[in-house]
């Protein structure tokens, strides 16, 4: 039987199974139409790839441009609207001495993170949320969906918060604005095919680069750009409990839990092989590099209102293009503000996709965006209803949202080390990941992630409660 368009099962027998390498059985076997949807992508992968592993020239191109995606998109989904806000905070507060080659070394800890993860669900073919339930057992597995879901709502509130802010500039009203973002994320998710939703949210995120030309407006100075890697500064004003909380909002600007069950959900979703790894790991490299330029552009860019002495300690969303328009014009402070709206869009459709395929993980539900919304209405139901509900907090009179904006980062901080713990088990775990277990360099950087984390929450942690302690 064939497929139809309408994502039902397709029965195959024995014959069929055993000629795709499986083992044949006394009943029929299923096919789905997500499986049909998977193979096609690879065919395309298999094509391009020719009669060898390694293919160069344009077939290479094309190659990294078929399984390129969920590396990127991870990267660039995390610098959303509260990590663009916490460098323009940065940036504003204390120009480029210290922070630059800061935020550059929070971007490799992430890489070294999300490497992990994309080769595990390569290997694996399987989400993080199952994993954890399999390897580590019930209570475990809840905990860290407890953690992943507490962190990825408040993100998401945060995200509106950068939508509304940013087309508030430009004079929409709130309710259009988050009604606005509501409508595109559902059309969005509603393609019923992981590539096509995948080439969307690719476009959508090449507009993180919109910060870039608006640093270039403000003639930055390369020269002091340059001292600022060769002669790594110190931190004006020292170690004290709001320079560690800047620092905080920076790290969890980059490394978060939602970007572990967001990759390796999405890797698998596509279909990614073990042969597959080290494009994957090409994929995430470009992700962290293009995810380092647009951070620091924004650093950049608000440089002038700290060298002009400008407070923008109490500064949301808008008031930064605002307070930017005497030194990019009327042309860049828009583009500022079209940055924190496509921020906030591609991480809300990012993060809300992430707490789907959990949520689905942990129900044993289908979880895949090539399957329709009668097949897997739970995970539509996750994604959407996370979204709608966010949405719907940001319009409600007098609610927290700065003191969510301000805290979002420091709790993924505090968030992370357990998501880093299970992470390593599973990498290291040789009956899961056979011969693609972590090398000792790997773990040794996942180490010592994992420390500087804790290290950095505990710290916080202390200077909250004790602050005399930093002065």
């Amino acid at each position: 039987m064939t497929q139809d368009a309408d994502n039902q099962a397709v029965p195959i027998n024995d014959r069929a199974a055993g000629a795709a390498g499986n083992p044949p059985s006394s009943v029929t076997a299923t096919l789905m139409a997500e499986d049909i949807s998977r193979a096609r992508d690879r065919l395309a992968v298999e094509k391009a790839r020719g009669q060898g592993s390694r293919p160069a020239g344009w077939g290479a191109i094309r190659l990294l441009w078929l399984l390129i995606g969920p590396g990127v998109l991870v990267f660039l989904g995390e610098n959303d609207a509260p990590s663009m806000l916490s460098y323009a905070a940065t940036g504003s507060t204390f120009g480029i001495g210290f922070f630059l080659p800061f935020i550059v070394i929070t971007f490799m800890a992430a890489w070294i993170v999300q490497e992990m993860t994309s080769r595990l669900g390569a290997v694996t073919h399987r989400g993080h949320a199952e994993l954890i339930f399999d390897r580590f057992g019930p209570f475990w597995g809840f905990f860290s969906m407890a953690d992943l879901f507490l962190g990825n709502f408040l993100t998401l509130v945060t995200e509106f918060i950068g939508i509304r802010a940013g087309l508030g500039y430009f004079g929409v009203p709130p309710a259009i604005a988050v009604a606005g973002a509501i409508i595109l994320i559902l059309a969005v998710t509603m393609t019923r095919r992981y590539w096509t939703w995948e080439r969307i949210l690719l476009a959508l995120a090449l507009f993180n680069g919109l910060f870039v030309p608006v640093a270039l407006m403000t003639h930055p100075h390369w020269g002091a750009i340059g001292r600022a890697f060769l002669t790594w500064q110190p931190l004006p004003g020292g170690i004290n409990n709001n320079n560690l909380l800047l620092m905080l909002a920076d790290i969890g600007a980059t490394v978060t839990p939602w970007m572990l069950f967001f990759q390796q959900g999405a890797t698998t979703d596509k279909g990614m092989q073990p042969r597959d790894v080290i494009w994957g790991r090409l994929d995430t490299t470009l992700g962290m590099v293009l995810a380092t330029v647009f951070g620091l552009a924004v650093v950049i860019a608000t440089v002038p209102l700290y060298t002009h002495g400008i407070s923008a300690a109490n500064f949301r969303g808008a008031q930064f293009a605002q307070a930017l328009q005497p030194f990019v014009g009327r042309i860049g402070s828009s583009l500022f503000a079209l940055g924190l709206v496509q921020a906030g869009l591609l991480a809300a459709i990012s993060i809300s996709t992430s707490s789907a395929y959990a949520f689905g993980e942990v129900l044993k539900q289908a979880h895949s965006l090539n399957r329709s919304i009668k097949e897997a209405w739970p995970f539509y139901l996750a994604l959407l209803g996370s979204a709608i509900t966010a949405g719907i907090i940001v319009l409600i009179p007098d609610a927290p949202l700065e003191f969510i904006v301000l805290i979002v980062n420091v709790i993924a901080v505090l968030a992370m080390p357990p998501a880093l713990l299970f992470l390593l088990l599973l990498v290291n775990d040789r009956e899961v990941m056979g011969e693609h277990v972590n090398g000792i360099w790997l773990n040794a950087a996942g180490i010592t992630v994992t420390v500087l984390l804790i290290v950095c929450g505990i710290g916080y942690g202390v200077t909250s409660v004790f602050p005399h302690l930093l002065g």
